[in-house]
């Protein structure tokens, strides 16, 4: 088992939060083997915190470490999806293929 790097930084100061708004609305994603690897164990992390947090009847409040845990998890899930590179569109294939300029 690989054991995890350390920066000096808390979690919440090295990462970035990536909101879903700034990516295009229902566009797929070509996922490299390391990301969707990546990908994998983040979702199961998640789960794994959020499972944990129900089972144990935990408040919610915006001070709760695993809530804090869950949210810089699924910030990192998000980042990785959305350095991924966007799936062409039919229509755009088809416009490359015939060479049409994109409308």
């Amino acid at each position: 088992m690989a054991s995890p790097m350390t920066t000096g930084l808390r979690m919440s100061e090295s990462a970035q939060v990536v909101s879903c708004a700034d990516a295009p609305a229902k566009r797929l994603r070509r996922t490299t083997p390391q990301a969707g690897h990546a990908l994998e164990i983040l979702g199961h992390a998640i789960g794994y915190l959020t499972d944990e947090f129900v089972h144990q009847g935990a408040e919610m409040s915006s001070s709760s470490a695993q809530l804090e845990a869950v949210q810089l998890l699924m910030s990192l899930n998000r980042q990785i999806y959305f350095e991924c590179p966007e799936v062409p569109t039919l229509g755009e294939r088809f416009r490359s293929l015939m060479r049409f300029p994109a409308a």
